[in-house]
This record gives structure tokens, C-alpha cells and sequence, in this order.
């Protein structure tokens, strides 16, 4: 019954716009010849959002962009640096490259790559207010009690500076750090700040907001992957001991990345939202 009622909601005007952004962006991307999703890339990913976002709203009567449009904006400023920080890391490691690099000058590489990026935390945000629509995670999903006490978030914190230092000295053995350390690291900061954390739920043994994002990872995971694979430019990955079993450009085993790096997503907002002061209950997860 409840399920009913919150699907009485009309569809908003927002997701008719989206559906007409994805249809005719997979098409250019996918259908064109030449370089195309430099530019195509961004309004295909924000015709994701905004339906991902205006089926949230359907469903329960509010989602982020109805709920704040700054606030909406601000996860897309916001996602720009927060992956920046991950291409830094690249740098050293060379998971992960992108084709025809070198048919971009240095600047429009860096316009074309930050405008794709910022479309990184509203797509993973907006899918996991989604995915907290559905029954199973309305409920607290009891799990293991971790990071309660001052002791502990120091050995999260350690580990965290840890791996990611092995990242820089041994980056061969090293991929999966990447996207673990910076969660490690932050959540732990963003308590000591007063900022929002996860390790608050995971500390009484609530592992709903963490499941409800390693959900979402795996659905953006998808599409990214999925829609990368026609497009050009694209990205491909040279991760060792793991290059096989490939499920579109990525390795299967890759997948399980996108688990911890929804965390360090939402680690990575907070301390932002929290170092300015603003939107840090925006984000229903």
C-alpha cells in the first residue's frame, strides 16, 4: 500500500527531458564515426541523472534536485576535483588511460575531462536516493560493528595512509588501494571535523547507507562501462593480475572497485560540504 502511494506522484517535467537527453546522446555516441564523446559525454551522463533523479521523485515524492537546485549544482562542482584527485593518483599508477589523448591540446583536454567528471557524484548520488526508495533498505541492515571507538578510527585512518602509500611504492600490487585508502583516510577525518560519516552507522552496526552505495556503484559502474565501450574517445584499463574476463572495456574483477569508491564519493563530499559549511544533510543515503 505504502508502495502504491508513493508511486501516485506525476513523473516531473525533468524526466521527459532526460529521456530526450539519452536517446539522442547514446545515438551521437555510439552511432557517429570520428571523435564524439568529448563533447557527448556530459549531456548523455546528465540525461541519466536527471531520469535516475525524476524516477526517485515519482517513487517518494522528493529527490535532490527537487529538493535544492544549488544544492544540485553543488554535487556537480563538487565531482569535478573529487576525480581530478583520482586522475593525480593515475598518474603514478597507470590503471587506466584514455584513447586519442593526443588529439586534444592540454587545455581542451582539461575543459572537455573536468566537464565529464563533474558529472561523477551526481550520477552516484542520485542512483543510491534511488535505490533507497525500495523496501530492503528502508530497514537497518545489521552487520558487523566497526569503527565505534576513538582507537579504531585511528587504525582506519592508519590503514588508509598505508595503502595509500603502497599505491606510490608498489603500484603493480596495488590497484585495489586506490579505491579504498581515501575512504579509509577521510571518514575517519570527517569525524574528528564533525562532519558526516558512514563509520557513524557501521559503529552501531547499521549497514544500510553503506549497502544502499555499494548498490548504486554497481549500476553506475554499468552504464559507465557500457557506454564507454562504443564511444570514442574512450578509457581502457591495464590493471595487473586482473586483465581478464573483460565485461565490456573493464576486467570483471574490476567491478568490485566501484564497491569502496562509491565510500570515498561520499567521504569526499562531506569533507567539502563540511569544510564550507553547507549541504551536509543534503544527501539522503
Amino acid at each position: 500500500m505504502k508502495e502504491k502511494q508513493q508511486s501516485s506522484n506525476a513523473f516531473p517535467y525533468w524526466g521527459w527531458l532526460a529521456i530526450f537527453l539519452i536517446a539522442i546522446f547514446w545515438y551521437i555516441n555510439w552511432g557517429f564515426t570520428g571523435l564524439r564523446t568529448h563533447w557527448g559525454f556530459f549531456p548523455l551522463w546528465l540525461g541519466y541523472i536527471l531520469l535516475i533523479d525524476a524516477v526517485t521523485f515519482f517513487r517518494k515524492g522528493n529527490s535532490l534536485l527537487s529538493r535544492s537546485i544549488p544544492g544540485f549544482i553543488f554535487l556537480f562542482i563538487v565531482s569535478a576535483p573529487a576525480w581530478w584527485l583520482f586522475e593525480a593518483i593515475n598518474e603514478v599508477t597507470q590503471f587506466w588511460h584514455y584513447s586519442d589523448r593526443e588529439r586534444f591540446s592540454d587545455l581542451e583536454y582539461a575543459l572537455y575531462a573536468t566537464l565529464s567528471f563533474s558529472t561523477v557524484i551526481p550520477a552516484m548520488f542520485t542512483t543510491a536516493e534511488f535505490v533507497g526508495t525500495y523496501a530492503i533498505f528502508k530497514k537497518e541492515i545489521k552487520g558487523p560493528k566497526i569503527g565505534g571507538g576513538h582507537k579504531d578510527r585511528l587504525i582506519l585512518l592508519s590503514l588508509g595512509v598505508l595503502m595509500l602509500a603502497c599505491v606510490f611504492v608498489f603500484p603493480e600490487y596495488s590497484s585495489a588501494f586506490i579505491w579504498m585508502s581515501i575512504y579509509l583516510i577521510l571518514d575517519p577525518v570527517n569525524h574528528f571535523l564533525g562532519n558526516r560519516t558512514l563509520i557513524c552507522n557501521t559503529a552501531t552496526g547499521n549497514w544500510t547507507p553503506v549497502l544502499v552505495l555499494w548498490t548504486a556503484s554497481l549500476i553506475c559502474g554499468f552504464f559507465w562501462e557500457l557506454w564507454n565501450f562504443y564511444s570514442l574517445p574512450k578509457w581502457y584499463y591495464t590493471v595487473p593480475f586482473v586483465d581478464f574476463w573483460y565485461v565490456f572495456e573493464m576486467p570483471l574483477l574490476g567491478y568490485l572497485g566501484y564497491l569502496p569508491f562509491s565510500l570515498e564519493l561520499f567521504a569526499l563530499y562531506h569533507l567539502i560540504a563540511g569544510l564550507i559549511g553547507r549541504w551536509e544533510d543534503y544527501v539522503k543515503v
